[in-house]
C-alpha cells in the first residue's frame, strides 16, 4: 500500500503529503512510520536489543548497610546526601516527560521508537530506585515530601530544572517539524537532553556517589548508581547517534549558529551544576569541593562538545581518579556478573570507549 509522505519546499516547509511507495527521506520528516521492514535504521534496533540485555530491578539493590553509614557522616556530608537524593527524586521525571512529549513524537523511525520505549521503562526503574532511596534515607514523611518538592523549595535544584525547561519546552507544543527552524529547535532539545541533563547533570551527581564509595561508604547507593550509570551511558549514546544521523541527512542544520547555541547551552549547564555544587559542598569537604567539581564539569562538558563535533572550550582535566576508573570498571563488571544476577543473560562484546 502506498505511504503518504510530505515534500520539502525551498523555504524548508513541509508541503501536504503526497502518495509514494518510498519511505520517509529523513529521520525528522513529519509522519509516523510503522513498518520495520525494510529496516532503514538497523543500528537503532540493535541498541534496543542491547538495552534488553541490561535488565535490572530495584529489588536487587540492598540499602540496609547504607543506614548505618548515614549515621557516620558529618553534618556537611549529610547535607550533601540530602540535596543529592532530592535532585534524584525529580531529575529522571524530567527526562521521562521529554521522552514521551518530544522525542517519541518527532524521531520518525519505528526502530528508534522501540529503543525509546525501552528507555522509558528504564527511566521508570530509576524513578522507583530513587523513591526507594528516599524512603530508606529519609524516614520522616515531612523530609521526604520536601525532597520531592525540591524543584519548588531548593534554589540550586530549581535553577537546574529551569535550565531544562528553557531549552526543552519550546518543542513540546510542536506537532510536526515543518520548517528548518523547527528541526533546529528539536536538535537543541535533543542535545540538551543528552549532553546537559543525562551527560552533565547526572554525571555530576554520579561523582558525589562514587566519592562516597571511594571512602568505603554507601555501597547500596553505589550499586544502584552503577546500573543507572550503565543505563544513562546507553541513553546518551543513542541520542548522539540520532544527532549523527540528522547531521548526515541534513548537514545544513549544523552551522556556526548551532555550534554557538550548543556551546552556550553547555556553558549554562556547567554554571547551573556548579551552583548545585556550591550548595552541596559548602566551604568544602575532604576530597570534594567546588573548585574540583568545576574542573570535573568543565572536563565533561568538553567531552560532550567533542562528541558532537564541536571544539572544546575549557581544556580542563578530570581531577577525580575514582571517575576515571568508573567507566571501564562498571562496564566490565556488569558483563562479568553471573546471568542469574539479571533477568537476561548477556552475550557479545562491550565497547569500553565511552568517556566517564
Amino acid at each position: 500500500m502506498p505511504t503518504r509522505h510530505p515534500t520539502t519546499t525551498p523555504d524548508g516547509r513541509r508541503s501536504a503529503p503526497t502518495a509514494t511507495t518510498t519511505r520517509s527521506r529523513n529521520l525528522l520528516d513529519p509522519g509516523f512510520e510503522l513498518t520495520l521492514r525494510p529496516m532503514r535504521y538497523p543500528d537503532f534496533y540493535e541498541r534496543y536489543r542491547d538495552a534488553i540485555k541490561n535488565t535490572w530491578t530495584v529489588e536487587e539493590v540492598d540499602l540496609h548497610s547504607d543506614v548505618a553509614d548515614l549515621a557516620k557522616l558529618t553534618p556537611g556530608e549529610q547535607h550533601l546526601i540530602g540535596r543529592l537524593v532530592a535532585f534524584f527524586a525529580t531529575g529522571d521525571s524530567i527526562v521521562a516527560n521529554n521522552l514521551v512529549l518530544t522525542l517519541y513524537k518527532h524521531i520518525n523511525s519505528p526502530e528508534a521508537r522501540l529503543y525509546l520505549s525501552r528507555q522509558l521503562f528504564e527511566e521508570a526503574v530509576h524513578v522507583q530506585f530513587y523513591l526507594t532511596l528516599l524512603d530508606t534515607y529519609l524516614p520522616d514523611p515531612d523530609d521526604r515530601a520536601a525532597a520531592f518538592a525540591a524543584v519548588e523549595n531548593i534554589p540550586s535544584i530549581r535553577e537546574k530544572a529551569e535550565f531544562c525547561f528553557t531549552w526543552m519546552d519550546s518543542v513540546e507544543k510542536l506537532d510536526r517539524l515543518e520548517t528548518r527552524a523547527d528541526r533546529r529547535r528539536f536538535l537543541l532539545n535533543l542535545i540538551c537532553f543528552a549532553a546537559c541533563i543525562e551527560g552533565l547533570f547526572f554525571y555530576g551527581a554520579f561523582a558525589y556517589v562514587y566519592w562516597f564509595r571511594s571512602r568505603g561508604l554507601l555501597h547500596g547507593l553505589a550499586t544502584g548508581t552503577n546500573w543507572v550509570f550503565r543505563d544513562e551511558t546507553m541513553h546518551m549514546s543513542f541520542a548522539f547517534d540520532v544527532v549523527d544521523t540528522v547531521r548526515k541527512e541534513e548537514p545544513d542544520l549544523f552551522d556556526d549558529e548551532l555550534r554557538r547555541q550548543v556551546t552556550d547551552m553547555l556553558g549554562e549547564a556547567v554554571e547551573a551544576e556548579l551552583q548545585f555544587a556550591r550548595d552541596l559542598c559548602g566551604d568544602g569537604l575532604p576530597g570534594m569541593n567546588t573548585d574540583s567539581m568545576r574542573q570535573y564539569l568543565e572536563c565533561v562538558a568538553d567531552q560532550r562538545l567533542t562528541r558532537l563535533g564541536f571544539a572544546p572550550v575549557y581544556g580542563s582535566e578530570n581531577p577525580f581518579s575514582f571517575m576515571e576508573l568508573q567507566g571501564v570498571q562498571e562496564l566490565t563488571n556488569f558483563f562479568e556478573r553471573r546471568p542469574s544476577a539479571y533477568q537476561v543473560a548477556v552475550e557479545g562484546t562491550v565497547d569500553l570507549d565511552e568517556d566517564f
